[in-house]
């Protein structure tokens, strides 16, 4: 099932991955040198993360289980932590450069299946 992640009218993530088993949301994007056949990662049950064993930086949005923004890191570098956010229960990932601030805390974005 392919999904597409947007925010208003703008789509910004047209191949997203979703990571909802205890090993895909445990390995996430470690030791990948690249989001191959995909430009987003969501993790559900995820209100922290890590950057450890990354080889590239990302862009985060913590969401809540309605998709509402809680809070939005660009450009996490490798080998950092983000604090807990409660309020989030998921995680969406995407490389780099994506956002480029057009996102904000209380946003809401939108996962469309489109397949």
């Amino acid at each position: 099932m392919a999904s597409i992640v947007k925010f208003k009218d703008e789509v910004i993530s047209e191949k997203l991955k979703v990571a909802d088993s205890f090993l895909s949301r445990l390995i996430g994007l470690m030791f990948k040198k690249e989001m191959e056949g995909f430009d987003a990662l969501l993790i559900k049950q995820c209100n922290s993360i890590h950057t450890f064993f990354m080889r590239y930086a990302l862009d985060i949005i913590f969401l809540d289980k309605d998709l509402r923004v809680v809070k939005v890191i660009e450009n996490m570098k490798p080998w950092r932590a983000t604090l807990m956010y409660f309020k989030a229960t998921q995680v969406l990932e995407l490389k780099s450069g994506t956002l480029k601030n057009r996102i904000k805390k209380d946003d809401q974005l939108e996962v469309v299946c489109i397949s």
